[in-house]
C-alpha cells in the first residue's frame, strides 16, 4: 500500500509505459485514508534547489538537502509510482504537514 510521506519515482511521462524514461521523486502527502480507497495519490515533488520559498520545507533524504515543493502538488494515478525509493524521516513530517496546514486553512 502506498503511505504518506512515502517516497516514490514518478513516471512523467505523457503517456505512462512500463518502461518510465522520464521520471521524478516525489512526497505522497495524501492521508493513508484516501490513499487506501482511490486510484489516486497527492503528491508533491521532492528537488535539490537553493530556491527558498515558504511553500518549500528542507529535509535530509539520500544523506543530502532536498526540498517538498509544496506550491507544486498534484494529484496523479498510482499507476504513475514506479518504485518506492524511501520515506520523509519522522521528525521531519511535522514540518511538512504544519506547513500544508498553513497554506489550506482558512
Amino acid at each position: 500500500m502506498v503511505s504518506r510521506f512515502d517516497v516514490y519515482l514518478l513516471n512523467l511521462d505523457e503517456t505512462p509505459t512500463g518502461d518510465a524514461k522520464n521520471t521524478r521523486p516525489a512526497v505522497v502527502i495524501s492521508p493513508d485514508e484516501l490513499n487506501s480507497n482511490v486510484e489516486t495519490v497527492i503528491v508533491a515533488p521532492l528537488a535539490s534547489t537553493n530556491a527558498r520559498y515558504p511553500t518549500r520545507v528542507g529535509v535530509n533524504f539520500l544523506n543530502a538537502e532536498r526540498h517538498v515543493i509544496l506550491d507544486q502538488i498534484r494529484s496523479v494515478e498510482k499507476s504513475r509510482l514506479v518504485k518506492k525509493i524511501g520515506e520523509i524521516a519522522s521528525h521531519e513530517r511535522k514540518d511538512i504537514s504544519s506547513r500544508l496546514q498553513e497554506l489550506f486553512a482558512e
